[in-house]
């Protein structure tokens, strides 16, 4: 195990210094020369007629009489955003009104824009605030945008760059939590504080409304503007699971905050007169017990007043969890896993009566894609590992209709989808789905996240299909603990001293896939990023035995120090503190760059991160493919100097990060040419 005392690599965290790139630009070259060529070419080529098309759906979100989407193409690789109505969008060729074209914006500018969203006041839709990322990187400035003018407004609101968050409190005031100088941010690198800033004020004048800790996550606020609702609330993010939320009432004699006095780890919305909470873990009231992923209702008035009765909405059971919601003005919208499978289901506030959504097919991925909380307009997507995304539009409640339709790819005619089961360490049944063509001789791929509760679920991905499964490769999703898929029991078993789990169940499916003679250990490769990225490493240094090769991207891998660099603080209540000796006790097993041996035998890996990423440090890639050199072990490196934690930029970016990963992946594999 490496010294936790002494690091020789420690120098490679220097994000843009001199040597640090020069260091990074002598590992991307060999990896970009030995990769590259006609079948690089093709292969990328491929995947951005996949990203670029002008066939796929472009998604939309209702503001006003406008529905709005953020559209990238060839023409236009930082991306469009842009407007229509329903009556056009309906369409094969909507007619589409450009507000901000970012690369035109780049030029002007002398900047490398990159879209980072828009934040539009309701209900009059007549200005937004706009987000702009220099490379990727999730520190953006900020611009106020006159949506009736379509410009940038001269002196309107407009902040430099940072990890900012920004609410419309009015049309002449907004909430903002930003870099106001030193203190002002947590550990985290996130607002600590929130002003209320005026119209034509500077922002030094601003007034504060509310200060976290410098330990907390962050602090962020939200307005809700509908008409008779009208609320602001304040959130202090202690930890990553845990959020103290508060209601802010402006008065003449002062502001005045009053907390919402739900469980901590729950997660609380308002919608109207509805106040709903979903429970994280098991909560005892003096009149009941409801049960860790269950969805509770209640009057928000009578809740603040302490004389709610809650109503269970939702109840999970051993196959089936809460995967996410949204509001109509009256009808609540739920999406639940059966099994990692999705099911629809439209519920009547009040009787809380649900009914099904027959439009949606079985053993489908589903999001609510858009949801207006002022009228009753739903759009809803499905697509399955074989199956295009297909959207459907219509009233909750009502009949649904489709409006667009996603073309395919690659040829699924011959493409067979099972789900498996496999048994991990400790005894527990580990779903996963085989995508497998039929007489499939080329290599096997495994993925898996295992964090934080996001579920991975089985949807369409066209340029896996056209890289992978198209040449006879055989793709697997893993269903891991940590994840959402069977919520929150699923991931908080898996928390801190319970990581372990992550690995062994990751590590139960690779060999159950041997097991089954679905492949062998020689052709089965794995690849995860972020979080994924983090099993990755613990894939090569404790299961090396289980895999023929391994792609490892934007990854947490130096766990001795991950709370210590960006974002990372925000993560100890997922893994683990490494300062208290107890804690590092358990995180010291299982972190990549401190249990790279020397004797053992590793497959080879290929390790992408990116220099703008300011979310997890590029030195845990950097740091751990030198000391994977200094060992001996085979490892391969591309850092994308923009992209941040998304790892590319633009759709080109993408398309050149796909084909890196999957020709890295066919050699080592000993995929068919």
């Amino acid at each position: 195990m490496r010294a936790v005392n002494t690091d020789p690599h420690l120098w490679l965290e220097d994000i843009t210094g001199d040597a640090a790139l020069d260091w990074v630009r002598a590992h991307n070259a060999p990896t970009v020369e030995r990769f590259a060529g006609p079948e690089f070419d093709a292969l990328r080529t491929a995947a951005l007629e996949v990203l670029d098309t002008d066939t796929r759906i472009p998604y939309v979100r209702r503001r006003g009489e406008f529905l709005y989407n953020f559209w990238r193409d060839a023409q236009n690789p930082r991306g469009l955003w842009r407007r229509t109505t329903l009556e056009s969008y309906r369409r094969d060729h909507p007619d589409w009104e450009v507000l901000i074209d970012v690369d035109a914006l780049g030029r002007d500018d002398d900047v490398n824009w990159v879209w980072a969203g828009a934040d539009v006041i309701e209900p009059e839709h007549d200005r937004a605030l706009v987000s702009l990322s220099a490379g990727g990187s999730d520190a953006a400035i900020v611009r106020e945008f006159d949506l009736t003018t379509c410009q940038f407004v001269a002196d309107g609101f407009e902040l430099p760059e940072a990890k900012t968050h920004l609410t419309w409190l009015d049309g002449d005031t907004v909430l903002v939590g930003t870099d106001f100088g030193a203190g002002s941010l947590t550990e985290s690198g996130y607002p600590r504080v929130v002003k209320r800033w005026r119209r034509g004020q500077p922002l030094t004048a601003a007034e504060t409304v509310f200060e976290g800790a410098a330990t907390d996550v962050a602090v962020t606020a939200r307005c809700d503007r509908t008409p008779g609702f009208e609320r602001t609330f304040l959130t202090r993010a202690v930890d990553f699971f845990n959020d103290e939320v508060y209601q802010l009432r402006e008065s003449p004699g002062g502001d005045e905050l009053i907390r919402l006095d739900a469980p901590t780890d729950a997660s609380v919305s308002a919608h109207r007169q509805w106040l709903l909470i979903e429970l994280r873990s098991d909560w005892t009231t003096p009149t009941a017990s409801y049960g860790a992923g269950s969805l509770l209702a209640a009057d928000y008035d009578d809740f603040l007043a302490g004389t709610a009765e809650l109503t269970v909405v939702f109840e999970p059971d051993d196959h089936t969890a809460l995967h996410h919601y949204a509001w109509t003005r009256d009808k609540l919208v739920l999406v639940t896993l059966a099994d990692v499978a999705s099911r629809v289901q439209i519920l009547t506030p009040g009787s809380w009566r649900a009914d099904p959504v027959p439009e949606v097919p079985a053993n489908t991925s589903v999001v609510v894609v858009a949801a207006d909380d002022d009228g009753d307009e739903i759009f809803i997507d499905y697509s399955g590992f074989t199956n295009p995304s297909r959207l459907l539009h219509g009233p909750a409640g009502g009949p649904l209709h489709q409006i667009k339709a996603a073309p395919a790819f690659f040829d699924s005619a011959n493409i067979t989808v099972t789900q498996h089961f496999a048994t991990s360490a400790d005894g527990t049944a580990i779903p996963y789905f085989v995508v497998r063509p039929d007489g499939a001789a080329g290599p096997t791929l495994l993925g898996g996240y295992g964090g934080f509760e996001v579920a991975r679920t089985p949807g369409y991905d066209g340029v896996l299909g056209r890289l992978w499964l198209a040449r006879g490769g055989t793709y697997v999703l893993a269903n891991i603990r940590g994840g959402g898929e069977y919520g929150p029991r699923w991931h908080t078993q898996a928390m801190r001293e319970g990581r372990h789990l992550v690995a062994e169940d990751f590590a139960a499916v690779a060999a159950d896939l041997v097991e089954r003679g679905i492949t062998t250990a020689e052709r089965l490769g794995a690849q995860g990023g972020s979080n994924g990225g983090l099993l990755m490493g613990i894939m090569l240094t404790a299961y090396p035995h289980l895999f023929g090769a391994l792609v490892c991207s934007v990854p947490l891998l130096d766990m001795r120090r991950y709370h210590r660099l960006l974002a990372g603080a925000s993560w100890v209540a997922e893994y683990g503190d490494p300062d208290d000796p107890a804690e590092w006790e358990f995180i010291a097993k299982y972190s990549p760059y401190h249990n790279i041996s020397a004797s053992a035998e590793y497959p080879p890996v290929l390790i992408t991160t990116s220099t703008r990423d300011d979310r997890v440090h590029p030195g845990h890639a950097r740091k751990m493919t030198a000391a994977l050199e200094e060992a001996g072990h085979r490892v391969r490196y591309y850092e994308n100097i923009e992209g941040g934690h998304a790892g590319a930029a633009d759709n080109a970016q993408v398309a050149f990060r796909s084909a890196l990963s999957f020709s890295f992946l066919w050699e080592m594999l000993g995929g068919a040419g």
